[in-house]
């Protein structure tokens, strides 16, 4: 007997992800439509080039949640797209123009026509879930006896290039030097989520939380204590000075560096709490940058109120919820690390978003899932659902012929 695959599509996930897919289309329309009237171009491009990504996204779809899973649990594939990365994160620093002060884009060109460019930071993200979720199922037997120590091999460093941290910290060092602290970051909390959820000790993930914590809170009385122009002398870190200066106090230099973060907090004030309706809002119209990619939500805010805000917060969580539910209640430690990964995934980037929006952290750059411009992030978010869903109706039908199984046995 064979159950095909259509049959146990998960509608609790899937359904979300469209919902909030043409929602961002829309949201999309709404921020950028004004600027590029103003520009004399035509109002719905963005919307047009987004709406070919998420048509891709769906491809990508189809196609992974056909494929088997053992086909994704091949380490030679793991690492030759390991390599692919690298190889992209290089010639993306060393070979591309700055946009906004930093690498990262390559464009694909015929001609002299740009057809579209592509992002490498953004794939590593699940790239980094996928290659930890394979290196750690493989040793589970071992995290059973020797907790943590079977990742480390006890040791706090790499002695090997074939070790997980070595290939792991390549990567985001790489990520970090385009400059890209906000992919970066994510990328970090992410393996951090994957680590915590290999099977080691619980009190592991509360010890690396208060780390992390403790870190950021030094961090940020270091930079305060000092002062942030001294820090910006720090190569590399000079380009994010600006993000510091406007955390400590944005309305000490409404003009320059706490620009984004005042207009941030202005358009959530009109928006009160029923919005100033979708396509109204003023801070969109030259005053607050970037209105369409980091500071999406604030102008979401302004248009559709702190209510309308919450509702789409909620719709985001539910998906959150039942991704990391699949993880749960998987049986296979693979699986069970992928969709746990995916989920903690997009829960640290949308609370890395709303908390530099909204003042609780520095704004790091990094874009609200699904709303926000940017067609690499909407295929990235969307290759990470279909694993899910892949993996999600792959343990049903095991599920299914355990029991079917049974049944025949008694």
């Amino acid at each position: 007997m064979k159950i095909n695959k259509r049959h146990l599509l998960n509608y609790s996930i899937f359904l979300p992800y469209l919902a909030l897919s043409i929602l961002g289309l829309i949201i999309i329309y709404s921020t950028t439509s004004a600027s590029l009237v103003q520009k004399g171009a035509n109002p719905f491009s963005s919307v047009l080039n987004q709406t070919i990504f998420w048509f891709l996204s769906l491809i990508a779809i189809a196609f992974i949640y056909r494929l088997k899973l053992d086909f994704l649990k091949k380490t030679s594939i793991v690492s030759l797209a390991i390599w692919i990365e690298i190889g992209m994160l290089l010639y993306s620093r060393f070979f591309t123009e700055t946009v906004n002060g930093a690498h990262g884009w390559i464009a694909i060109t015929v001609g002299e026509r740009s057809l579209f460019t592509f992002q490498p930071a953004e794939y590593l993200k699940i790239l980094i879930i996928w290659y930890l979720a394979l290196t750690f199922s493989k040793r589970q037997e071992e995290v059973g006896i020797y907790d943590y120590q079977a990742l480390t091999r006890g040791t706090l460093f790499p002695r090997k290039f074939q070790d997980w941290r070595f290939y792991s910290a390549l990567m985001v060092f790489l990520v970090a030097f385009q400059p890209d602290l906000g992919n970066a970051t994510i990328i970090i909390l992410t393996a951090i989520i994957m680590f915590s959820v290999s099977g080691i000790g619980f009190r592991w993930f509360s010890g690396l939380l208060s780390l992390i914590v403790a870190g950021s809170t030094l961090l940020l009385g270091f930079i305060s204590v000092v002062g942030v122009n001294t820090v910006a002398k720090v190569p590399v870190f000079g380009y994010v000075a600006k993000r510091f200066s406007a955390f400590f106090n944005p309305f000490e230099d409404v003009q320059g560096a706490g620009h984004q973060l005042a207009n941030s907090y202005y358009a959530m004030s009109n928006g009160g709490w029923f919005g100033r309706g979708l396509g109204n809002s003023i801070e969109k119209r030259g005053y607050l940058p970037e209105s369409q990619t980091d500071f999406v939500f604030s102008i979401v805010i302004e248009e559709l109120g702190y209510i309308g805000g919450a509702l789409i917060l909620a719709l985001v969580f539910f998906l959150i919820l039942r991704i990391l539910l699949v993880g749960i209640k998987a049986k296979n430690p693979f699986n069970s690390m992928m969709a746990l990964g995916v989920g903690g995934m997009i829960l640290v980037q949308v609370f890395v978003n709303i908390g530099g929006i909204s003042g609780l952290i520095p704004s790091t750059g990094v874009t609200f899932p699904f709303l926000s411009l940017g067609g690499n992030s909407l295929l990235v978010l969307s290759v990470a659902i279909a694993f899910v869903l892949n993996i999600d109706a792959n343990e049903k039908r095991e599920a299914i012929y355990r029991e079917l199984g049974d049944t025949l046995s008694r």
